[in-house]
């Protein structure tokens, strides 16, 4: 008995020793924690957080990946669980306010991730990188296959775009799109694959960095105006997307009659962006119809059905060019762009430097 207590008493003072070593181990550990940049995720649903039981909390996908913590503290905002397809301008809108109101009320979030479904996520982006007002990084993820399921990349892509966020190099940049181990600028980013993985490209310009296994490695900038220093913010009293001019898309292609912009007109269009021909064109019966509208005072912008280039010749110059804007991004260009100047001149200059 008396061997089992002197025993049992070794045992505690062995094992109180190495509390003691590790112990300040332990409390490096938790002060390094507490050091890391905190990164707040707004979750707003798409395939990234799908799968094939029902959609998931972001949380759930967060579980997955617990080497997260050796790179940021995380916080949730569940704002919706949707698909993308669903988003509307109303959603850009909020989610906009969402993020400013954060960066002013929580100067302790280092950066924001967004959830995203796929389809949107390219305009989603644009939109925020001309209505947020500050330079801390925000960084929008999707997934084209959902949780769950063969060869899903959305848990990677959510990883890697918490550490893009929490990367002080990714500050100024604007709203960055982070998918397929690459970083895109919000502006330049499209959706061109329907299934594929790598659907993500950055066109003309190509992405700015990429999300290796090490490192995020950004190799550049862009140099239009976005967040701090655009000039066709959200102003106090837009709250809502009917407080937003009108703007619709109408196709250019051969034997095009103009009957889709009059009616866009008739309804209450402000700006008629149309996805003309490459060389800035458009359908002759089109034409007469632009023309009898932009003296009715809509605004008339023609963009590159093509998807690469500029516009630099629309029509002789009758029209504003969306320089090598998508006609879906320059749809939002020109919704934010009017509501501050609704002259063609500030149009013309919004086109070309945003």
């Amino acid at each position: 008995m008396r061997w089992a207590i002197q025993a049992d008493s070794f045992g505690f003072v062995l094992l109180l020793g190495l509390i003691i070593l590790l112990m300040p181990e332990r409390l490096g550990a938790q002060e390094d924690n507490a050091e890391l940049p905190l990164i707040k995720i707004v979750a707003t649903g798409g395939t990234i957080a799908n799968s094939p039981e029902g959609r998931m909390g972001v949380e759930t996908v967060l579980a997955q990946m617990p080497q997260i913590a050796e790179h940021a503290r995380i916080e949730v905002t569940d704002y919706a669980r949707i698909g993308s397809s669903s988003i509307t301008v109303q959603n850009w809108i909020d989610i906009a306010r969402l993020i400013n109101e954060i960066f002013e009320t929580e100067p302790e979030v280092a950066g924001i991730v967004v959830t995203h479904g796929s389809n949107t996520s390219a305009e989603t982006a644009y939109f925020l990188s001309l209505t947020v007002e500050h330079s801390k990084p925000v960084v929008l993820t999707a997934a084209q296959r959902q949780q769950n399921t063969l060869g899903t990349e959305g848990t990677r892509n959510l990883y890697d775009a918490i550490r893009v966020a929490a990367d002080p190099e990714a500050a100024g940049k604007g709203v960055l799109l982070a998918v397929n181990e690459m970083i895109h600028a919000a502006r330049d980013v499209t959706k061109r694959i329907s299934v594929r993985v790598e659907t993500w490209d950055s066109g003309d310009t190509g992405a700015l960095g990429l999300i290796d296994g090490d490192q995020v490695t950004l190799y550049r900038s862009p140099t239009y105006r976005h967040t701090m220093q655009s000039e066709v913010q959200l102003t106090p009293n837009i709250m809502h997307e009917s407080q937003l001019p009108r703007v619709d898309i109408v196709y250019a292609y051969a034997g095009a009659s103009g009957e889709l912009a009059a009616a866009a007109a008739e309804a209450g269009a402000r700006v008629i962006i149309v996805a003309g021909f490459p060389t800035g064109a458009v359908a002759p019966q089109q034409y007469e119809v632009l023309n009898r509208l932009r003296e009715n005072g809509v605004h008339i912008v023609v963009a590159n059905r093509g998807g690469l280039g500029r516009i630099n010749n629309p029509v002789n110059n009758n029209y504003v060019s969306a320089d090598n804007l998508t006609p879906q991004k320059a749809r939002i260009l020109a919704m934010l762009a009017i509501a501050s100047d609704d002259s063609d001149d500030f149009l013309r200059w919004a086109m070309a430097s945003h």
